[in-house]
């Protein structure tokens, strides 16, 4: 799990975006081939959608072929009521980009069996290959989608019922009239958010700073449903520095030496592609080559050498044609001539 901080959450939101607009741009989605992305509704993304929408009319992203998935809708809340999350979703991005209507995908809180909706959410969600980005936030006690402490860490999208922090959170979208708010909701479970083959948190505000150092520091917990993360191999947060006040100094520091590393790293990357030296030099070792098809001559009489070291020692010390023991010493050979003068 990798932790990103930036000053503030304008700027929280902006990487997020730009990170998302980059993964759809380098997967290149096709009509055939889509990018799926999972999707949430309630004031943490707001500013993510406006950087979105942004970047569609400055051509630098097309969702043309891209299909959603939303994580969550309220229960018996018509969905042309202002507050659903249908509208929501229209409002902030569905309405402002290129978007085909065939490719939301929204839980409908009005189904007249919502266990069998729940299930076909499912199974939508497979049919489509799976999601390849989810992006999320957190309530201020944890939870991911409308996965309330105590869900399983293994639930998948079904009915769930609100916690009383929820409802209290959300009431400043009912005019503050807690009365007025949802008790229940269709929400993907922490399994199906962990079936997705990246996930991306935006957590901001020091009201959500306990949550976040729980989620991180804190163990794994069906308390605090996002702490499921930890267990994913592609897990992001991006936060702002007031969301961090309950971490530690060192893991905050830890977290940004490793994106200060990466960022390094990449930009030598960037430097050796751009320098045209290294791509001569690459060029030049390619011509290396050994040739392996050039064959050694063979040996005339066997030996190693072309020429055989027998003809080398005729007149050596060493070349003695009869190692027989003498009673009186050694017969020698031709060497023995030159060596008649010498006292042994």
């Amino acid at each position: 799990m990798k932790l990103i901080v930036r000053d503030d959450a304008i700027a929280a939101s902006e990487y997020v975006a730009q990170y998302i607009i980059q993964r759809i741009n380098d997967f290149a989605p096709t009509a055939d081939r889509p990018f799926v992305l999972g999707l949430p509704t309630g004031s943490s993304p707001e500013l993510i959608y406006r950087h979105l929408v942004q970047a569609y009319k400055n051509d630098d992203v097309s969702f043309a072929n891209v299909v959603t998935f939303n994580m969550d809708e309220y229960v018996d809340l018509p969905e042309e009521h202002p507050e659903s999350y249908h509208s929501f979703m229209y409002k902030h991005f569905f309405s402002h980009v290129d978007i085909r209507p065939s490719n939301v995908h929204l839980l409908n809180g009005n189904a007249p069996d919502l266990d069998a909706e729940c299930a076909a959410y499912e199974q939508k969600i497979q049919e489509a290959g799976g999601i390849e980005l989810f992006l999320g936030g957190i309530g201020p006690d944890g939870h991911i989608a409308f996965n309330e402490p105590g869900s399983s860490l293994r639930s998948r999208t079904r009915v769930a019922t609100l916690a009383e922090d929820t409802i209290r959170a959300n009431s400043r979208f009912f005019d503050n009239d807690i009365s007025q708010v949802p008790k229940q909701a269709l929400s993907v479970g922490v399994g199906t958010v962990m079936d997705a083959r990246e996930v991306i948190l935006i957590i901001t505000g020091s009201h959500k700073a306990a949550a976040l150092q729980r989620v991180v520091e804190g163990g794994l917990s069906q308390i605090w449903t996002a702490s499921c993360l930890q267990m994913h191999e592609h897990a992001m947060i991006v936060c702002d520095e007031a969301a961090t006040d309950e971490l530690q100094v060192k893991t905050v520091k830890y977290f940004k030496s490793i994106e200060k590393i990466e960022q390094e790293q990449l930009l030598r990357k960037q430097a050796r592609a751009e320098d045209p030296r290294f791509a001569q030099w690459r060029g030049a070792l390619k011509k290396l080559q050994v040739d392996t098809t050039q064959k050694a001559p063979v040996p005339v009489d066997g030996e190693l050498t072309p020429d055989s070291m027998k003809s080398r020692l005729v007149d050596s010390a060493i070349a003695i044609d009869d190692m027989e023991k003498l009673e009186d010493g050694l017969k020698l050979t031709s060497m023995g001539s030159r060596v008649n003068s010498m006292t042994i």
